[in-house]
């Protein structure tokens, strides 16, 4: 899908991820955090496959060793810098997911937590290392 921004901590892009006002509420503090998770349903994507090639390499990769969209159960993730929080809505950047894509879920990212001794696995080397 050309529409979506290639990988979020890429993406420069400001969105707009809405809560629904019932669960506002929710996210009292939220505007503490200078980065969160947001957790998305990839509503368009269309079967899958188990093995996938990406951008960063021709050779064929396990789905769960990817970002591919085409999976078994189509959950998104990004760790977006958030911005600003205006009532229900949420001004982030660093998303990649389109206009109209159904939220599932919220988290702080927390470095003390998400982030100890991390690598990159086989992307390794591959992709330049930049942080929003």
């Amino acid at each position: 899908m050309s529409e979506v921004p290639r990988q979020s901590a890429l993406a420069e892009a400001i969105c707009e991820v809405e809560v629904f006002k019932e669960y506002e509420e929710g996210l009292k503090d939220i505007e503490t955090f200078s980065h969160i998770f947001v957790l998305y349903w990839l509503h368009k994507s269309e079967g899958f496959s188990l093995l996938v090639k990406t951008p960063w390499d021709d050779a064929p990769h396990g789905v769960f060793a990817t970002r591919s969209p085409r999976r078994p159960n189509p959950i998104g993730i990004s760790v977006v810098k958030l911005i600003e929080r205006r009532g229900n809505v949420l001004v982030v950047s660093g998303i990649d997911a389109i206009d109209g894509t159904p939220l599932i879920d919220i988290k702080p990212f927390i470095p003390e937590f998400d982030s100890k001794n991390a690598n990159s696995g086989w992307l390794e080397g591959k992709i330049k290392k930049e942080r929003v």
